[in-house]
């Protein structure tokens, strides 16, 4: 029984009216049986509490609470004029790509999807300080143009673009410079950039899947995605890494730091901030001061120190569609090796689930966060894109070895600022049986027919799928509130994490 006063709008969505405190309602796009846990509610309370957050808060289907961080994981908030930087899950464009292969299970067999992943292991790094390095040229490109910079340096498909949010390009068009860059971070992170690209990474739930397309529940719209029954398709889902946290928390004030993140961003400081520059005079007061404090850190988007904390924001979030992009072109590499196949990998979109946009809703420009949601455009939104008759591409994982779903975006979506779920979640329920050990999640994951590689973390185990809500549920209360359309269901078949 909840200590909150939750009103039933219809069995898939849920509200809390404001009172007290609370300036806007909270909206839970889920049934109550994915409600969250009573601390995931009071740190939305306090989210919806804040000043500066427009019209209402959004909860989707994979809301839940993460250590460390004051908003929830799968939450759209828009605000009015401010950037709250606390809003978001540490490095901006944390992402996903869907990348459609010709292969299905007459012309991949068992044994070859074991080779290329054994050799995938190898070149597809987790848990590592260098990745592959590119010039500084090359990566101060990446960051003002976006993904094409990258698709020329490594002369693949330019084509691909297309089929990226906002084309692959965070600034969508806007002119950056070099000396743009250098104003809104020191040069230092930039280093960073250069070895940090094709790493998957050790964090949370970042994985390379192997995926066998299931049931096509809209034929014309699969079809026009190519999307086929028993396709084997691959889904990446990694972000900026390194070079997007520093970026980040550079701007957002933290209690705690690992000690080498705190010897960079002390020395990073100490060498970028010049107390005669007034917006680095406040960056310097503001960030110990509002560290102690319990409310979101806000940055007026039209002061120099809002310009530049967006224009980093973005620079970062570029590097993030380039470091998915670095980890396709090994891939390619792999697959053609192994399997014999040049480009055997067609991106059908890549998106990302960790950012904040300028958009307009309700008749207001606004800046919308997304928090481990993605965007959710309509046909409507679309246009002038690709997508612009059947709506934004969009995916529903769950677990290592739970049933997946491919849809689109809606034009009747505006109650979540045109947003959805990134994945259902972890849920306060446990789903399965819980393993307790390694070889009980290897066991485990073998009955469900998922091979799974690297494993090397201990806390693999919390990625089984006992944790994570039913996405059958899940995508039932997105369809009931008009957030997406099915298009396929995935089977995950071969998992490399860390």
């Amino acid at each position: 029984m909840s200590n909150y006063k939750i009103k039933e709008i219809n069995k898939h969505k849920q509200r809390i009216e404001p009172t007290g405190k609370q300036k806007v309602p909270i909206d839970f796009h889920i049934s109550e049986e994915l409600m969250p846990d009573e601390e995931t509610i009071e740190k939305l309370i306090k989210v919806a509490s804040n000043e500066h957050v427009f019209h209402h808060t959004n909860a989707l289907s994979d809301i839940h609470r993460k250590p460390g961080r004051k908003n929830p994981s799968g939450t759209v908030v828009a605000t009015k004029k401010f950037f709250l930087p606390q809003l978001l899950d540490t490095a901006p464009n944390c992402g996903m790509r869907l990348m459609t292969t010709p292969f299905n299970e007459d012309n991949l067999p068992t044994e070859k999807i074991d080779e290329l992943f054994k050799e995938l292991v190898g070149v597809i790094p987790t848990k590592t300080y260098i990745g592959s390095p590119v010039s500084h040229r090359a990566v101060l490109d990446i960051c003002k143009y976006g993904n094409k910079a990258l698709t020329k340096y490594l002369k693949m498909d330019e084509g691909m673009n297309e089929n990226f949010l906002m084309g692959g390009n965070m600034f969508d068009g806007e002119k950056i410079t070099d000396k743009d860059l250098f104003t809104a971070l020191p040069r230092m992170f930039f280093r960073f950039a250069q070895i940090r690209l094709g790493v998957l990474g050790a964090a949370g739930n970042h994985f390379l899947d192997l995926m066998k397309v299931g049931d096509i529940l809209e034929d014309d719209i699969a079809e026009k995605m190519n999307l086929h029954k028993g396709q084997y398709i691959f889904l990446l889902h990694t972000g900026s890494g390194l070079f997007g946290q520093y970026a980040s928390y550079f701007y957002t004030p933290k209690q705690k730091e690992h000690l080498s993140q705190k010897a960079i961003f002390e020395t990073s400081r100490f060498t970028f901030l010049n107390s005669k520059i007034d917006w680095h005079k406040q960056l310097e007061n503001d960030l110990p001061e509002w560290s102690k404090k319990d409310d979101f850190y806000p940055i007026n988007s039209e002061s120099e120190l809002g310009k530049n904390y967006y224009l980093a924001h973005r620079a970062a979030g570029n590097h993030g569609f380039a470091n998915r992009t670095m980890l396709q072109y090994h891939m390619e590499k792999t697959i053609n090796k192994v399997l014999g196949k040049k480009k055997a990998l067609e991106v059908l979109y890549d998106m990302s689930h960790v950012y904040m946009t300028k958009e307009n809703h309700y008749g207001e420009d606004v800046i919308v966060s997304r928090s481990n949601t993605t965007r959710a455009f309509g046909p409507e939104r679309m246009q002038g894109t690709k997508f612009a008759d059947i709506g934004e591409p969009l995916f529903m994982p769950s677990s290592m070895s739970t049933d997946a779903y491919i849809g689109v975006g809606t034009d009747e979506n505006q109650d979540t600022f045109f947003s959805a779920a990134h994945g259902t979640g972890k849920g306060v329920k446990k789903t399965s049986k819980v393993p307790h050990s390694k070889e009980e999640l290897f066991k485990k994951m073998n009955e469900r027919g998922v091979k799974l590689y690297n494993a090397k973390s201990s806390k693999i185990i919390e990625q089984d799928a006992s944790h994570y809500k039913d996405p059958t549920v899940a995508v039932e209360g997105m369809v009931a509130n008009k957030i997406m359309k099915p298009v396929a269901k995935m089977k995950p078949v071969a998992v490399l994490m860390y």
